[in-house]
């Protein structure tokens, strides 16, 4: 390329000129010549094509780019001119010309006459001629107008340089103008699949101060990925800042490279921490992963590299090389040191440094994990009543009989004693709220809940009257209500019960409430209305309905089947609520992996709907209280059609659909995986910008792709192709859909 000559003041006048030359000779290289575009709409346009240049750029495979151009980079270049642009072309599949019916006739003719020569083929100079061979070797092709690359002035640049900018459409086209069909060499592809609208970078730097990229993985335009092709090292790249506060899909068949490439993901988004991966402005992310295999938060066989070594997700906080260089440090101490005492406290410190980055959940502990927290909960905890309640009724959301709706309805607010005109109206309320509890707390221990303690004191929860009436109870022959009946209120009466004791006495007592006796007592404790012992006479009935809503859950032994389900989240030991503690670890920007692979799938789903829950208000009331930073959070979620709502459930107040609509203003985004398109409900769909396909198998779920973006193209392949890694990506700033062989994840710790 020439060099401009003379003064600094010619140079800064012809420096449009120079920069377009500049530009353009970097997508357009003449030895990449392949054809001319005879043919052209809004739409498409059809190339003519000789073997020859075909051979000579190494094929033209399907889906792959061409570009159409008028412009020759050795010339002058007004970048103002009309055809100061390159079209961007998408091979889609053969197109008809006039002579293809006579050249089929001839290779027919030629075919016949060779027929049953095996040394012959009908190409061959021994069965047709040079000049018959040459004409024959033209044919059309059909493809795609993706967009238009063309220049304009960049205010940013000195001297009002030019830079290079995409629409994704022609603004003009003439039917007797011809143009060039070139195959964009490595270099050129590089620059195009990876082109980035400058005002997206700028979006970037404005909300994050960051602009880092990372490698996704490579060009691939077709499962026959021959060398040949000469674009199999052509790297591409995404920018993590394109998944913050956005929805991105991951969609494929089981074992196409939907993990391998979340991790990745989740890998290129921590790194923006790393002051050698983002020197401009390092930012720390908070994200969670919703690990229903365990395959994020556990070393296991797919995720060792090359050297045999471990390499999981859990693992990425040793790419930090400070960190990795403590802990290696105190691992030698470690094992150098013989005191087991000595040695706990190295182990806890070595705990500390691992969890200042990563921290996993599970419901059960791992042997292979000893900082592995327990999303567990003590359920009879006073501080835990309703947040257990809240996870039981996650549980039975699906239930529709009317004595699982009462329950739903119950919530555990212990009274405040400032909120009544006397002391008398707050004791009794206070004294119905505890036995209220106790009649849940034993709902608890029959369901499978182990209780704190054996015995649980009563003293003073019942009063005399009702006991007397319960023991008193008789009907014309004795039935085996009457003996419930009769027992608690003999087991009420006592100071101090088993809580095994307490749940046939309180199946007795939910009896005794619909009997003339009970409406007798009932009228009486009514009329009194004067505190007795129980300190409970407020002058109401004697059975609240939210009483009478627990006590009925005894009756009926699903109600009890169904709670004890939720019983593999409590334990004894641990006070705080994980759903909080989580959302205080995202807040400190640390990766968080919940392992589900030894939960119930009804009991995964509603664990992660109240942690998104937790997520989801906690950096809503940071938006509606003017939080200048609010947190930003990325949520995974693997096998995403078993958390999130179906398809066809248009319920807008459920939590992940709320997220899809509105969690780009309260900065949280979603990563989902799954099999299929179609389970995914449409608001989600709708609200998705980044898209991650590999293999579907069928037409049902190519289908539902095909109405985003521009995958229609890619609808054959997408059902054809079954290579692991081979994806179709779109992302935020991204102008068109990419054919990519992702990398295979791995952490660097050297």
């Amino acid at each position: 390329m020439d060099q401009f000559e003379g003064s600094i003041d010619d140079l800064q006048n012809k420096q449009p000129e120079w920069d377009a030359k500049s530009i353009f000779s970097k997508l357009i290289q003449k030895d990449q010549l392949v054809g001319d575009l005879y043919s052209i709409n809004y739409d498409e346009g059809k190339v003519l094509v000789h073997d020859f240049h075909r051979q000579k750029v190494g094929g033209i495979p399907s889906l792959s780019f061409l570009i159409a151009t008028r412009v020759n980079p050795e010339n002058e270049i007004d970048y103002k001119d009309e055809d100061a642009s390159i079209i961007l072309l998408r091979v889609m599949d053969a197109a008809q010309i006039p002579q293809d019916k006579e050249a089929e006739n001839v290779r027919i003719n030629t075919s016949q006459r060779i027929s049953g020569e095996v040394d012959k083929n009908w190409d061959g100079k021994d069965s047709m001629d040079l000049n018959t061979r040459h004409v024959l070797g033209f044919s059309g092709v059909s493809c795609r107008i993706i967009g238009t690359f063309y220049l304009e002035q960049d205010e940013d640049k000195p001297h009002n340089g030019l830079k290079l900018k995409f629409g994704s459409d022609i603004s003009n086209y003439y039917s007797n103008k011809g143009f060039k069909i070139f195959k964009p060499n490595a270099q050129a592809l590089e620059e195009i699949v990876n082109y980035c609208d400058p005002l997206n970078i700028k979006t970037h730097i404005e909300k994050y101060g960051n602009t880092e990229r990372v490698k996704l993985g490579f060009v691939r335009y077709a499962s026959t990925n021959r060398k040949h092709q000469q674009v199999d090292d052509v790297p591409v790249y995404i920018y993590p800042a394109d998944l913050l506060s956005q929805k991105s899909a991951l969609f494929g068949m089981t074992r196409t490279g939907k993990s391998n490439t979340t991790k990745i993901i989740a890998k290129s988004v921590y790194e923006l921490r790393l002051p050698e991966k983002a020197e401009n402005n390092p930012i720390r992310i908070g994200q969670i992963i919703f690990d229903p295999n365990g395959e994020y938060a556990n070393e296991n066989v797919q995720d060792k590299d090359k050297n045999n070594n471990p390499n999981a997700l859990k693992n990425i906080w040793r790419q930090n090389s400070e960190l990795k260089q403590k802990s290696d440090d105190l691992k030698s101490k470690y094992l150098a040191e013989t005191d087991n005492g000595k040695k706990q406290v190295i182990k806890n410190e070595i705990k500390s440094i691992a969890e200042t980055e990563v921290v996993t959940y599970g419901i059960l502990k791992h042997p292979k994990d000893p900082f592995r927290r327990l999303m567990k909960i003590n359920f009879f905890e006073e501080d835990n009543l309703q947040i257990g309640k809240e996870i039981i009724d996650f549980k039975i959301a699906d239930q529709s009989a009317q004595y699982f709706k009462n329950f739903r309805q119950i919530v555990f607010n212990k009274p405040i004693e400032s909120d009544y005109e006397n002391q008398g109206e707050y004791f009794g309320q206070l004294k119905r709220y505890e036995r209220r509890v106790l009649i849940y707390r034993t709902l608890l221990n029959k369901a499978g809940f182990n209780p704190p303690n054996r015995n649980v004191d009563i003293s003073r929860m019942f009063s005399s009257d009702l006991r007397t009436a319960m023991i008193n109870y008789e009907e014309k022959k004795f039935s085996k209500k009457q003996g419930l009946i009769n027992s608690a209120g003999q087991v009420l009466g006592l100071s101090s019960v088993t809580w095994d004791s307490l749940f046939p006495a309180f199946e007795g007592l939910f009896h005794f409430l619909s009997t003339a006796d009970f409406n007798t007592f009932n009228q009486d404790y009514i009329s009194n209305h004067t505190t007795d012992e129980s300190n409970d006479s407020t002058g109401e009935g004697w059975a609240e309905a939210e009483l009478e809503s627990l006590l009925e859950m005894f009756n009926y032994s699903k109600a009890v089947n169904l709670i004890g389900g939720v019983s593999i989240q409590h334990t004894v030991d641990v006070g705080t609520d994980f759903a909080n503690d989580i959302y205080q670890d995202l807040l400190q920007g640390k990766l968080v992996i919940v392992d589900q692979s030894s939960g119930e799938p009804e009991l995964n789903k509603s664990s992660a709907t109240r942690i998104m829950w937790h997520i989801f208000k906690g950096n809503q009331s940071a938006f509606r209280n003017g939080v200048d930073n609010i947190p930003e959070i990325l949520v995974y979620l693997e096998e995403a059609h078993n958390i999130l709502p179906a398809g066809n459930d248009l319920d807008l107040s459920d939590v992940w659909v709320r997220t899809a609509k509105e969690g780009s203003k309260y900065r949280i985004g979603m990563v989902y995986a799954t099999q299929e398109i179609s389970s995914i409900q449409k608001n989600i769909l709708k609200n998705t910008a980044n898209w991650f396909i590999s293999h579907l198998n069928n037409t049902d779920e190519t289908k539902e792709l095909k109405k985003y973006y521009d995958f229609a193209d890619f609808e054959p392949s997408i059902r054809r192709a079954q290579d692991k890694g081979f994806l179709r990506v779109k992302t935020l700033s991204n102008m068109f859909v990419i054919p990519v062989q992702v990398d295979k994840f791995e952490i660097k710790t050297s």
